[in-house]
């Protein structure tokens, strides 16, 4: 049984992992027969309050603990985590992927990387581990191994602003509708637009539940 690891960046669309997104993928993994090794970073984080929108002031809570709501409370701290424990990895998006794994919500391409975030993603290529990532999660892939993997291919959809900050990481953006994915053959990467482009759950679900095909398949 392939075993996929799963990086949640807490709970909710403003503040952490974007629940749909992620339970579709949960979903569909766990249809492929694959057993889910979910983490998150044990670090404190900024809160919205999702009716409206806004930052709830002086209110912090836990990525980690909030991740558990999602995985109903079977996950592991990131920084227990090793390369040796998954076969893949596959982050969701949601802005908590772009504020608590790392700040490129706030800094844009000067942003900053969560240490173990940016630990198992470099050991993830360096051991020829195939790798996923959807929505604006891509756009922390840019970061971490754009230096490295100069031109390593992704896409967040068409929004011309993210994609111009992923391309000036050393990355390389292509424009994809919200229902396909592309993949980096040379990297083994694979990336989906969802929520960045998607209108209706059904849209995001036929691209993330293509891109778990695609990512199960380079296991086979």
């Amino acid at each position: 049984m392939a075993k996929i690891g799963v990086i949640l960046s807490g709970c909710g669309v403003y503040d952490g992992s974007e629940i749909n997104e992620t339970v579709i993928t949960l979903l569909a993994l766990d249809r492929a027969g694959a057993e889910v090794i979910m983490m998150a970073p044990n670090v404190e984080q900024q809160v919205v309050n999702h009716l409206t929108g806004d930052t709830v002031a002086g209110t912090t809570r836990n990525v980690l603990e909030e991740s558990a709501r999602i995985a109903r409370g079977n996950i592991s701290d990131i920084a227990d985590v090793t390369v040796n424990d998954f076969d893949a990895l596959f982050i969701p998006g949601g802005f908590g992927a772009a504020k608590n794994l790392c700040d490129f919500a706030f800094k844009g391409s000067d942003c900053d990387v969560n240490p173990d975030v940016e630990r198992l993603l470099k050991a993830t290529i360096a051991a020829g581990k195939p790798l996923a990532a959807i929505c604006i999660a891509p756009a922390l892939l840019a970061k971490v191994l754009g230096k490295d993997l100069p031109g390593v291919q992704v896409t967040i959809g068409t929004d011309e602003g993210t994609a111009g900050a992923i391309n000036s990481m050393g990355a390389t953006h292509t424009n994809c509708p919200v229902t396909e994915f592309i993949v980096d053959e040379k990297n083994r990467i694979i990336t989906s637009p969802a929520y960045m482009l998607a209108g209706r759950i059904s849209e995001a679900a036929t691209g993330i539940e293509k891109s778990v095909d695609a990512l199960m398949n380079m296991l086979r």
